[in-house]
């Protein structure tokens, strides 16, 4: 699994979820049980990982959407 964004923003992670979730690209949402074990204040952010097979078709939908700058670098790229 690769990760491809990295967030707070609950409103930012709904819309890539429908994203996603409407283009069939898999996708886990982890760290969400942790952020509701430290009562909500937004200290520990999300983060959405793809199968690393569908990387690039996620990080495609998420720009087109305009969410490019939403995004965590490219593995091996540099920031």
């Amino acid at each position: 699994m690769r990760e491809i964004l990295r967030t707070n923003d609950l409103v930012l992670i709904s819309l890539v979820e429908a994203l996603l979730g409407g283009a069939d690209v898999p996708y886990f949402l982890a760290d969400a049980h942790v952020s509701a074990m430290e009562g909500g204040i937004g200290a520990f952010p999300r983060r959405l990982l793809v199968p690393e097979d569908d990387e690039r078709q996620a990080r495609r939908i998420l720009k087109d959407a305009g969410l490019g700058a939403e995004l965590t670098p490219e593995r091996g790229h540099a920031v």
